[in-house]
């Protein structure tokens, strides 16, 4: 889910250590368009830690990331022609696309859709029950007391739905990301009202 094509994939194998050794990690990559003017977009995070700080990025961390990316993109060449990096936050209602996205969020509502037919459809819409041997769980919206599990493999798309609760838990995430790193939160969080708009992108055209 995080790529793809096995063109994705294979950037997301040259790039997950150089995110990693910045202190972020990619959530999504897309490479997109034709021959003459491509787009390399990639969503990212910081790593969740377990006092709830982390996943959320700023403006400044999408700046250190895309420096970092365009260095090994420089140098590898993996990408014939021109094309235009996008480094952006995964926002508040964020997609779902690691088996451990689906632990970290559990207790939130979710849409997901799957590749193939299950109890007769392939969309489905509840409250994310976490994960149990590699499947997806889900309290399917109103059929009471009836959690489905889904094999990981089977998800073509996942994400959240904007509520109260979600929105509640971003702007804890960002004070406790605040706190951790000794800033204000009056001058470096959004509040609520933005919290939804917090999709941050920086964009840079790259060409051989």
């Amino acid at each position: 889910m995080r790529g793809k094509t096995q063109e994705d994939r294979d950037l997301i194998e040259i790039l997950d250590p150089v995110a990693e050794s910045v202190g972020y990690e990619i959530v999504r990559l897309r490479l997109m368009g034709g021959a003459e003017q491509r787009r390399l977009q990639i969503m990212a995070e910081r790593p969740m830690l377990e006092d709830g700080s982390g996943g959320d990025m700023n403006v400044e961390d999408c700046a250190k990331l895309s420096r970092a990316i365009s260095e090994i993109l420089d140098a590898a060449d993996p990408i014939s022609g021109e094309y235009t990096l996008e480094v952006s936050s995964p926002g508040v209602d964020r997609p779902l696309t690691r088996l451990k996205d689906f632990d970290d969020y559990a207790g939130l509502e979710v849409r997901i859709e799957l590749d193939r037919v299950a109890e007769g459809r392939k969309r489905f819409k509840g409250e994310l029950a976490g994960t149990e041997d590699g499947q997806v769980g889900l309290n399917l919206e109103g059929e009471d007391d009836t959690t489905v599990y889904f094999p990981f493999e089977w998800l073509v798309d996942a994400k959240l739905v904007l509520t109260d609760a979600l929105m509640k838990r971003g702007a804890d995430q960002r004070a406790a990301r605040v706190a951790a790193d000794g800033g204000d939160a009056d001058s470096e969080d959004l509040g609520d009202d933005d919290a939804e708009d917090e999709d941050f992108d920086l964009s840079e055209s790259e060409e051989d």
